[in-house]
């Protein structure tokens, strides 16, 4: 081999160990500012953050130019601007192509206010999966039951899911996600229900255990005492993430039944 071969070949190996360098800091990265990775960090930060509701891709993006550091994907102005009622008139897969247009045109995390994942737990499952193709970093999922009466509605009756059955739908949720950092935050509405502290902190701790990777608790009055005297009870417990769960075949439905459905 020539000496200017040798030399060429010599640059040329250079050449690909620096791509291969540029290429492994970009994946690293990418992975570093992964959607999910960002909310998870938000959620698990003992700094005070704000996320700001929208409803739209044009939305969105005026969330993220104006400087918040996530977004609500509010299920009442997503169904507001579809002109239909919060009570589940608007399908998940209507409710999933504005998420996506949401997610495409903006780089902070997406926390989409995901009813009571729209229906049993293998439709909330479905829609985690569905959720980490767009993009969107993670759901939050009422325990109410399907289809649901929105939560600021005066004089309606607000019934609330079974709490082993809700707790279930979580961990459903928690096993069947690939991203890791995907969140699922576990929404308790016994305020709201009209049920009282003890209510609220039961159902909070199933949730825990079934691996929400967040409490949101919810109440309607126009003061914080509710929300006040729940974290005082709650004392800022840590919640682990789950082990990743894959199950994709029909016939695992019935196993996955009798797994996550509570027992008669």
């Amino acid at each position: 081999m020539t000496s200017r071969a040798m030399q060429f070949t010599t640059l040329h190996f250079k050449s690909l160990a620096n791509m291969q360098k540029i290429i492994i800091r970009e994946a690293s990265a990418a992975t570093t500012s992964r959607k999910s990775t960002q909310l998870k960090n938000l959620l698990q930060s003992s700094e005070l953050s704000f996320l700001m509701e929208a409803h739209s891709g044009l939305s969105a993006r005026i969330v993220e130019e104006t400087g918040f550091s996530g977004i609500w994907g509010s299920g009442l102005s997503i169904s507001a601007q579809l002109g239909v009622r919060d009570s589940n008139e608007a399908s998940w897969t209507q409710i999933l192509d504005v998420v996506e247009f949401m997610a495409d045109a903006t780089s902070i995390p997406i926390l989409l206010d995901a009813d009571t994942g729209y229906g049993n737990f293998n439709n909330a499952r479905r829609l985690v999966r569905k959720l980490e193709e767009r993009g969107v970093a993670g759901c939050c999922i009422e325990d109410k039951c399907f289809p649901k009466t929105n939560s600021l509605l005066d004089g309606r009756q607000q019934p609330l899911a079974d709490v082993e059955e809700f707790a279930l739908k979580i961990k459903a949720c928690k096993d069947h996600q690939k991203d890791p950092d995907f969140c699922v935050v576990a929404r308790v509405e016994a305020f709201i229900a009209g049920w009282g502290l003890d209510e609220a902190l039961q159902r909070a701790e199933a949730y825990k255990e079934a691996g929400a990777d967040a409490i949101l608790i919810h109440s309607k009055k126009t003061d914080p005492s509710d929300i006040e005297a729940f974290m005082k009870k709650w004392q800022n417990k840590i919640v682990p993430v789950k082990e990743v769960f894959r199950l994709q075949h029909d016939s695992e439905l019935k196993a996955a039944e009798d797994r996550y459905l509570p027992k008669k």
